[in-house]
């Protein structure tokens, strides 16, 4: 690693997060000289790209610091050299994304960005393209550190280590940081205060938490959620309240995708509300109008800072979450962080080389997990049907498999085993067919056997190539 300088890689630099990544570096630079950053993205995304780009330099331009900003569409002429390369991407850009929740809001299941089919389309979409990524990388700028934060980032994170023989990858959420920020003033206390401790997966995590003095304080804040506190919950999560008596008999506090999973029913009412008012739509189409609003204010020439619209999105604080895990390998800082790595035992009723999403200590050799020990019979249960539903994803993500992804989804929680499900499936691949080449056989047979899209949305994006 050059301490002359970083060399930042940014794949998917066109992203509306783009500007609070800047911001996190800005603010670090003290402690991670950045010497160049590059802003990669697609020709689909060039527009995006560059008034991204123009708004970063402009962010650096006003801080004390002399940094250049390159962009390119060219992740190959950016990577060569680089000390880290960050991603955060989406393969088929938001269209696709509508497309994961409306197929299977039209049958009555869950619509989701990284639960139930939706999520796990998005893996498939996605594994082949962080891998081809991962081939680059060893080429070009062997030495790199990959700090991932595309989602589904757990399955995506495991399949570099799995599938792409590369250990020096890190994976990120920003749920963690958000519980962190949020939980201790609900208690009267500051987060230099407590110790955290997460384990368990990706989106699918739960959290103990101590104060100054060795206490454990994890029911004192599950009180506190029960009592008005504001716990801000991510913006694309709809706020229903877990059970109270689950949470203070399982002593854990579950993370606000468990609501998913422990409040189904109510959630996926919610979604099918959505789904069905014109004038709302899915979470992918909301999102949609914020991110044209969000590009709008980048293109002003003045606007050199994040804007606070940013933090409509459900994904705020990912990006700073990025700058301290980088900043923390760079200067062996040890800091605690909440990452996704081997468990090593951290969890031991996984598998030790699974990936799971866990407290760590982040120095020079990447991620140390701390060992949270054992689970109780409820939460093992529905970590190891997770993981081993993600393990499945993952193979036919790589291998272009339809029985291993038919396993996938009858084994995932969100989904009614069924002819619906399986219908689902299929109109999922015929509807992501340009981004699945591994499944162009099994989607040719699907469109011979006159396989076609019900949700009149997902069938007009998929007609228009979108």
């Amino acid at each position: 690693m050059n301490k002359e300088g970083v060399k930042i890689v940014t794949i998917g630099g066109g992203s509306s997060y783009t500007p609070e990544l800047m911001e996190g570096f800005i603010k670090r630079y003290d402690e991670l000289p950045i010497r160049e950053i590059w802003l990669c993205d697609i020709e689909e995304g060039k527009e995006k790209l560059e008034i991204v780009g123009k708004m970063a330099q402009r962010m650096w331009d006003a801080s004390p610091y002399d940094v250049k900003v390159h962009l390119t569409l060219d992740r190959r002429e950016a990577l060569p050299g680089a000390d880290f390369v960050t991603t955060q991407f989406r393969v088929g850009l938001l269209n696709a994304r509508i497309k994961d929740e409306r197929i299977p809001f039209s049958y009555g299941m869950l619509g989701q960005e990284t639960n139930g089919a939706g999520g796990m389309f998005k893996a498939l979409r996605t594994i082949p393209v962080i891998l081809s990524i991962v081939e680059d990388m060893k080429e070009l700028c062997p030495d790199a550190w990959l700090i991932n934060f595309t989602n589904p980032s757990g399955m995506v994170t495991e399949s570099v280590m799995k599938y792409g023989k590369w250990d020096k990858v890190i994976g990120l959420c920003n749920v963690p940081v958000g519980a962190m920020m949020d939980e201790p003033k609900t208690i009267g206390k500051t987060l230099d205060q407590l110790t955290y401790k997460f384990a368990g997966l990706n989106h699918f995590h739960w959290h103990k938490v101590f104060d100054e003095h060795g206490h454990e304080v994890t029911k004192d804040i599950i009180n506190a959620m029960y009592e008005g506190k504001d716990m801000g919950i991510p913006a694309n999560i709809h706020d229903i309240p877990f059970f109270k008596e689950q949470l203070l008999r399982m002593n854990m506090i579950p993370c606000g995708y468990h609501r998913y999973y422990y409040r189904e029913e109510e959630m996926l009412a919610h979604g099918l509300k959505e789904y069905n008012d014109p004038n709302v739509g899915t979470r992918g189409q909301q999102v949609q109008q914020t991110e044209h609003e969000l590009f709008e204010l980048y293109k002003d020439p003045n606007l050199d800072h994040k804007p606070e619209q940013l933090a409509k999105r459900g994904g705020a604080h990912y990006s700073d979450a990025a700058c301290e895990t980088i900043a923390s390998i760079y200067a062996n800082k040890l800091s605690h962080i909440v990452v996704t790595t081997k468990n090593n035992g951290a969890v031991p009723d996984l598998p030790v080389d699974c990936a799971v999403e866990v407290s760590s200590y982040i120095g020079s050799t990447g991620a140390r997990p701390i060992a949270f020990g054992p689970l109780e019979p409820a939460e093992r249960g529905w970590v190891q049907c997770m993981k081993n539903m993600e393990l499945c994803v993952e193979e036919a993500a790589v291998t272009g498999d339809y029985g291993t992804l038919l396993q996938a989804f009858i084994i995932n929680p969100q989904i009614v085993a069924g002819t619906k499900a399986k219908r689902i499936m299929d109109e999922l691949l015929i509807a992501h067919k340009k981004y699945l080449p591994q499944f162009a056989d099994t989607i040719a047979r699907l469109e011979e056997e006159g396989v076609t899209i019900k949700d009149d949305v997902a069938r007009e994006l998929t007609e228009k190539g979108l």
